[in-house]
């Protein structure tokens, strides 16, 4: 992940800033032929739908041609930063938020707020919209929206005679007890807790729910020590009381897929994910699992919870027709019939008329995941992860392991987490 971010921000410095044109909206639609390049990463049941809502759209346009060019995650990186600096970015890109940052900032993407007469978002909710702001301008359009959530195995529940908390009022002393009588009664061979920390979302959700942030708007890290040395210590305690894995068990579920996870494998009754991976996470797991909503939300000032972009349509600056650029992304984001193509393959549609829309085609952990998002309250979206940050996770992910372990205390993780972190943002 290191090596694309530095190729990204590489590739960014070598290219031009500012934008090639005026926009979508100084430049009406062409009668005459356009070919416009698009780009994505997925696997190929991605490319297949992603191919069919192409020509469905080129149906109704005749003469716009769009050239699909996909790739894997790694191969992506390094292909769009080199097409970037290269000044031969395709026109639509699909962007993701450990880098939209950086394309923006360098000036390397449009700013969609110039292409309303063809890119329209009254469908989509401004929380939502807000994902893709970047000092102020919209220059990326959330294709589908995921939020945290409690991932709990009903069946383990179920055969250990535990009742299922009440997800409306818990805190996280709450989760902590529950999952204590998990282990005590799975006897040894289930935890009532799969340890987390390895991801942005979670130590988002404890610093949000403290009201605290992890980036001011400028892009600095701001979220307290003692807001991090609490959530360390959290964690050790999972682990030291047994409420958690031992170290070594969670270190080595962390570094393997989701199928090798405490949820997944039956191991753990409760675990932190997205909602979105709940139907990969009961196919895996064979058993009745539910999202549950986050502990401490009840008693929280604000919402922890918030609106992750599973990733975002954004169009090159350098774009030579912007103004069909924008038509596609419409077509994308609000028609119909590309929501009935896509349906999930790309998250839960951001857009809230066709999420709406789809619910009826949704299998029951596709149809779970859509309606938790629809129940829970998000608060603002947090600040776009700053240029340079895009190794957040890692980070993270590092000083955990640290702590659980005991090779460092929960303050000295966090002091030395600020300063690194802040390190790489100032390097970039």
């Amino acid at each position: 992940m290191r090596r694309i971010a530095l190729a990204v921000a590489t590739a960014l410095l070598l290219s031009a800033c500012g934008s090639g044109g005026g926009g979508a909206a100084s430049q009406e639609l062409s009668k005459d032929p356009v070919t416009l390049r698009f780009t994505w990463w997925g696997a190929d049941e991605r490319h297949k739908r992603t191919q069919q809502v192409i020509d469905a759209f080129q149906k109704k346009h005749p003469n716009i041609t769009v050239k699909g060019e996909f790739k894997d995650w790694n191969g992506y990186w390094e292909s769009l930063a080199t097409t970037v600096a290269a000044n031969d970015a395709p026109d639509i890109i699909q962007m993701d938020e450990l880098y939209l940052s950086s394309y923006a900032e360098r000036g390397a993407l449009l700013d969609l707020g110039t292409a309303t007469k063809y890119l329209k978002t009254a469908d989509f909710d401004k929380t939502a919209l807000d994902t893709g702001l970047v000092k102020g301008k919209q220059y990326a359009l959330p294709v589908g929206l995921a939020t945290y959530a409690i991932v709990a195995n009903t069946d383990l529940f179920d055969q250990l005679k535990i009742k299922v908390p009440d997800d409306a009022t818990w805190t996280w002393d709450d989760f902590k007890k529950v999952g204590e009588e998990v282990s005590k009664a799975g006897g040894g061979k289930i935890t009532g807790v799969q340890s987390f920390g390895f991801d942005a979302g979670s130590l988002n959700i404890w610093a949000r729910q403290q009201g605290a942030a992890l980036f001011d708007d400028a892009g600095k890290v701001v979220v307290p020590e003692n807001v991090l040395a609490g959530y360390w210590t959290y964690l050790r305690d999972l682990a030291k009381t047994g409420v958690a894995p031992a170290p070594s068990v969670t270190i080595e579920r962390a570094g393997g897929s989701l199928d090798q996870s405490g949820t997944a494998t039956n191991a753990s009754a409760l675990g932190t994910w997205w909602n979105t991976q709940l139907p990969s996470l009961a196919t895996a797991s064979g058993q009745k699992l539910k999202l549950l909503k986050l502990p401490g939300e009840s008693q929280a000032a604000s919402p922890g919870a918030y609106f992750k972009p599973s990733m975002y349509w954004s169009i090159s600056s350098r774009s030579k027709h912007p103004a069909e650029a924008a038509l596609f992304v419409d077509f994308l984001a609000n028609s119909q019939e590309a929501a009935d193509v896509l349906l999930t393959d790309r998250g839960i549609p951001a857009n809230t008329k066709l999420r709406a829309a789809i619910a009826p085609k949704l299998g029951e952990y596709d149809k779970a995941a859509a309606e938790y998002l629809d129940s829970v309250k998000v608060g603002t979206a947090p600040r776009v992860t700053p240029n340079g940050a895009s190794t957040i996770e890692a980070i993270i992910k590092r000083h955990t392991e640290e702590v659980l372990f005991d090779r460092q205390t929960p303050e000295q993780a966090a002091k030395t987490f600020i300063t690194e972190l802040q390190a790489e943002i100032d390097g970039a």
